[in-house]
């Protein structure tokens, strides 16, 4: 299994090396690509994925994209209005085939997946957004590492035994060190290429603790969805950890954290 877990990490690492080096269309491509997936493996949950409902919500997925392609943001919000009343119009015209809980599966698709992965490609698209991408991976793998090696060393206090029985309070404050630490490195030897952001290097620090605490909260979530509907896995794409939300989960709340803190410092 370890092997199994290493060789994905390693394609996994190349793959977001490749596109976000290359950024533009490829990123928007790779990003749409993993929301639409993720999406499906959400609404999978209730067996919505292949039905009109689940259907709706990759409709929107791709026009929500192709908004963001066209810099047309100014109309997100009506599509989110009329995402709803399509959503209410398959729900009352179906009537009975899909409950409450599906409506609000599929509407939740969209925002928690959707829209919070595609903070990627607007990250990357940002001034200096090459480099300041960057950081949301290390907020969330980056953390991750140091949390796990710090858990492991010195984790005596659990922090969810009922949620994430392995995760302890430990290992949370090193992860957020530890990701402020590889901010400040990663500021420190790209300073010079980054002139969107005054200071970098205190910004990146606070930014890494940030998305670092933001991380954790993201991975016990798609936990505690995983464990209200009893499954081990969202998928089994990814050889080794799962589905894209098993790969992912933390990264879906550090990107929208990411862009907009670099907006706010």
């Amino acid at each position: 299994m370890f092997w199994v877990r290493f060789r994905s990490s390693v394609i996994l690492m190349i793959i977001a090396i490749t596109t976000m080096v290359l950024g533009g269309n490829v990123l928007f491509a790779t990003v749409l690509a993993i929301s639409i997936i993720g999406m499906y493996e959400l609404y999978k949950i209730y067996d919505v994925d292949k039905k009109l409902l689940g259907f709706t919500g990759y409709t929107a997925c791709i026009i929500y994209y192709l908004l963001l392609l066209f810099q047309k943001e100014e109309h997100i919000v009506m599509l989110v209005v009329l995402y709803l009343l399509v959503l209410m119009a398959v729900y009352v015209l179906s009537f009975p085939k899909y409950s409450s809980e599906h409506l609000a599966l599929v509407f939740m698709g969209l925002i928690y997946v959707a829209f919070m992965l595609s903070f990627i490609y607007r990250v990357r698209i940002m001034e200096g957004g090459a480099y300041l991408v960057w950081l949301i991976f290390i907020c969330a793998w980056g953390s991750d590492t140091c949390a796990y090696c710090v858990g492991v060393k010195f984790g005596k206090h659990k922090m969810t035994p009922k949620l994430s029985p392995k995760k302890s309070i430990e290992g949370l404050f090193g992860g957020i060190i530890g990701a402020a630490l590889l901010g400040l490195i990663y500021a420190t030897i790209f300073k010079t290429k980054i002139s969107a952001v005054e200071n970098p290097q205190v910004a990146f620090m606070i930014i890494g603790a940030c998305g670092s605490v933001l991380s954790v909260i993201g991975d016990l979530a798609a936990s505690a969805i995983k464990r209200n509907h009893d499954i081990k896995d969202y998928g089994t794409l990814i050889p080794g950890h799962g589905g894209i939300l098993d790969r992912f989960d933390s990264i879906i709340f550090t990107a929208p954290v990411v862009f907009y803190l670099i907006q706010i410092l």
